[in-house]
């Protein structure tokens, strides 16, 4: 009885791992939408070398180890007209060996337990 079960469960097992791997975007698909991360603006800056860094709160549902995090600034035109202080969403990407903020624009306050856009 013990080795039937055990050749049940081993056989789920088997039959979960040969499932089909998610389909890859195909080429000439649409790309995807990018997602926005909320956060408020810490600090801006100081350059080191010719890097423009800024500092942002990310929110606590980011499940995050660090909510504060250091961002590199690719362009210091994202940053116009953004004062410290402000809630913003961005996206940003692994690049060049840094996280590296792509794109930024001032958001609404998200109250906690409230939804966000």
């Amino acid at each position: 009885m013990a080795l039937a079960l055990g050749a049940i469960v081993i056989g789920s097992a088997a039959a979960q791992s040969a499932a089909p791997a998610p389909a890859m975007r195909e080429e000439g698909a649409a790309p995807a939408a990018p997602v926005f991360t909320r956060a408020r603006l810490v600090s801006v800056g100081p350059k080191v070398g010719n890097k423009l860094y800024v500092r942002l709160k990310l929110l606590p549902l980011a499940k995050l180890p660090f909510t504060t995090q250091t961002f590199r600034v690719m362009d210091s035109a994202l940053l116009a007209n953004i004062p410290e202080g402000s809630w913003v969403k961005f996206t940003a990407q692994y690049m060049d060996g840094e996280n590296t903020v792509t794109s930024i624009q001032v958001a609404d306050e998200c109250k906690r337990f409230q939804p966000c856009d």
